[in-house]
């Protein structure tokens, strides 16, 4: 009998619901609680409003969907299968499994459909934030009269969680500032937390909260009022001047009739339902019992109906591009280099070089140099810090703000709010059509790193600018220098850190980031002024992508008696120490390595044509914590570096103190390897 209209949404709706629990069933963990609860909204949202075509999971004008509770990966994992992006109906029996498309919660690059890598509550809240930060720009900068070549929603899906996460909170009151009206977040309120009833914990009003960073909140009672949340949906798209909460009251595990609503252990937050659990929520649900994962036809075939419809959407789409293209062919040819990551002709042509004629400068002053290079001819290259652009030098100075009332600008005032700042640069690039960086002081990473942590999941060349890298900081004391941060970043799979040693490694390293498809990158770079130093004009270009080389030698052709390894503003110390050496006739190689996360890819003949392996004096010279640097030293080596937290007072006199001196480390250097 054919189903009718309401029918099939049921139908729609319980087939999420039953792929969860069979899913989590066979796989015996999971969390089938959130997909039971919201399977309502999602399908409302992604059949009635979602604007996406399954057959081009990349069409850059789709909708933006995030699911902030990735916990709840079924329910993505579902609306992938069931709306055709490939998923099949394998690979959600195979959920969990080792090598799976469908892992425990969602990962960007792995499943095709997936727009953001979320688990972490709260990010995925900020990572939308970012994704419609991005949607105003580009529309501001790209569309014309008659032309709305960008125009498309950020929508997430987040939970009781995610809204007590404070990266949430940071992100949502920027977007209120900036009147992000389309981004659309609903909010699955079940009253459930993994330990039990919410109320244990969390009583706010979230209304009064939202409603004062300058949301627009709408609420609906009923879960399976697919017309109320859909109508709910429709107002919050018509508001285009606030960002949206849609609050609607759920019940965790619907339609279980033992574990519904129920929290903690006995609950359905992140555990199976049981066998027996399972076949009676099956028969509440007026689900066959058998076989497990059946699908309706009629259900895929009322999907498909949605599928044509994304691709008759994209096809206008093109025709409107089509016709973009022919009235504005130079931003329509800006908008494809950017839209595919490509960067223009002679992009680097503005990029200053330094000569060491040209006097000391900070690496942080040098890097604002470089920027405001590139940006000249880089249209897609944007940024900002948390408040700190005066200090970081991330201000571009021919553009303006990014604002409410100017989305065109490229400088974007993040304000003091960090952890929003990294995760709203990961929504940005996970958009695409821009290249984003992001400042603040290095002492002040550990505010973002669970932003960084993503952008190395994803892979993400989010470019993090820290400055204000070591204890030279001085008077600003011991909060405020960093130095434990260096290793701690340097642990993060994939992450690269640039640690330059002047002007010149900072530019040849902001050219090296900007050509990457894939990252993150930290700059760790120095307050203080430092020398440009002999050679690094051809050396730091010629071998940056190596991430060390060879900045001094003992002699020509000659092998040292030490080799000194050094990293950013003790590359300096390190040409000090070395002409040291020589007066106690001891030769000495200076090895600068801007990267040690690349120089360590890098093959052993590579990495030996730098380190002489005939060499056992081996003296790394960094001011951070000495870990990570076995490798290099080998058995026989040595760090310089600090164990113990910093102090206020002069620059001068505090890495005196901490023995960041060539006399000092001379004395080490002749103690332990030339005492007779």
């Amino acid at each position: 009998m054919k189903q009718t209209t309401v029918g099939i949404e049921e139908l729609s709706i319980n087939a999420i619901r039953t792929l969860t629990i069979d899913a989590v069933e066979k796989a015996a963990m999971g969390h089938p609680g959130m997909p039971m609860g919201a399977a309502p909204m999602a399908y409302a949202l992604w059949t009635q409003h979602l604007k996406h075509n399954p057959a081009d999971a990349k069409w850059v004008d789709r909708d933006r969907f995030v699911l902030s509770a990735g916990h709840g990966s079924m329910l993505l994992y579902s609306l992938l299968h069931l709306s055709g992006y490939g998923l099949t109906l394998d690979d959600i029996k195979k959920f969990r499994q080792w090598g799976s498309l469908t892992p425990g919660h969602p990962e960007y690059g792995h499943t095709v459909g997936v727009e953001a890598t979320t688990g972490p509550l709260g990010q995925g809240v900020a990572m939308a934030v970012g994704m419609a930060m991005a949607e105003a720009h580009q529309a501001a900068v790209y569309n014309k009269p008659n032309f709305p070549i960008v125009d498309h929603y950020t929508y997430a899906i987040c939970g009781d969680g995610d809204l007590m996460e404070g990266v949430s909170s940071e992100a949502a009151s920027l977007a209120g500032h900036l009147k992000l009206g389309k981004l659309i977040v609903l909010y699955d309120s079940n009253d459930i937390s993994l330990d039990g009833d919410l109320n244990m914990s969390f009583s706010e009003n979230v209304r009064t909260r939202i409603e004062s960073y300058g949301w627009q909140y709408l609420r609906v009672e009923e879960q399976n009022n697919i017309e109320a949340i859909s109508a709910a949906i429709a107002e919050g798209k018509a508001d285009t001047s606030r960002p949206t909460l849609i609050e609607i009251k759920t019940t965790i595990g619907y339609g279980s009739p033992n574990k519904a609503g129920k929290g903690g252990h006995g609950g359905t937050h992140g555990s199976p339902l049981g066998k027996d659990e399972l076949l009676l929520t099956k028969q509440a649900l007026g689900w066959p019992l058998e076989p497990d994962f059946y699908v309706p036809a009629e259900v895929y075939e009322h999907f498909a109906h949605y599928k044509e419809l994304g691709g008759k959407a994209q096809n206008s789409w093109e025709q409107l591009w089509n016709s973009y293209q022919a009235a504005y062919p130079e931003l329509a040819k800006q908008f494809e280099l950017a839209s595919s990551g490509t960067l223009p002709a002679d992009w680097n042509a503005d990029v200053p070089r330094f000569t060491p004629e040209s006097g000391a400068i900070s690496t942080r002053t040098a890097s604002g140099k470089v920027l405001n290079g590139l940006a000249k001819r880089v249209p897609q290259l944007v940024g900002g810090s948390a408040d700190l652009a005066s200090s970081n030098f991330t201000m571009l100075n021919d553009d303006a703000a990014f604002s409410a009332t100017n989305y065109s600008g490229r400088n974007f005032w993040f304000g003091v709010r960090e952890f929003a700042m990294g995760s709203a640069l990961n929504g940005m690039l996970l958009h695409g059509g821009l290249r984003a960086f992001g400042g603040t002081f290095l002492v002040f990473s550990d505010y973002l790193r669970g932003a960084i942590r993503l952008s190395a999941l994803m892979k993400l060349p989010v470019a993090y600018v820290f400055t204000h890298d070591s204890i030279a900081v001085g008077e600003d004391g011991p909060t405020h220098q960093p130095i434990e941060q260096i290793p701690s970043l340097r642990m993060i799979p994939d992450l690269t850190l640039f640690r330059p040693a002047d002007a010149n490694e900072t530019a040849a390293a902001w050219e090296y980031v900007l050509q990457a498809q894939e990252g993150p990158f930290v700059f760790a770079l120095s307050r203080q002024n430092l020398p440009v130093l002999p050679g690094t004009d051809k050396l730091a270009y010629a071998h940056i992508g190596q991430g060390a080389y060879v900045l001094a030698e003992a002699a020509p052709g000659a092998v040292p008696d030490v080799q000194l390894v050094a990293t950013g503003s003790e590359v300096t110390l390190a040409l000090d120490v070395k002409k040291q050496l020589a007066q106690y006739g001891i030769g000495a190689n200076v090895i600068s390595m801007p990267s040690r996360e690349l120089f360590e890819q890098q093959s052993l003949d590579v990495q030996q044509a730098v380190l002489n392996p005939k060499v056992k004096a081996n003296v790394v010279i960094e001011m951070a914590y000495p870990a990570g640097w076995e490798e290099i030293t080998g058995g026989e080596g040595f760090v310089v570096g600090i164990r113990k937290f910093g102090a206020s007072a002069k620059a001068d006199r505090v890495i005196r103190e901490y023995g960041f001196t060539a006399e000092a480390i001379v004395q080490q250097i002749r103690q332990k390897y030339f005492q007779d």
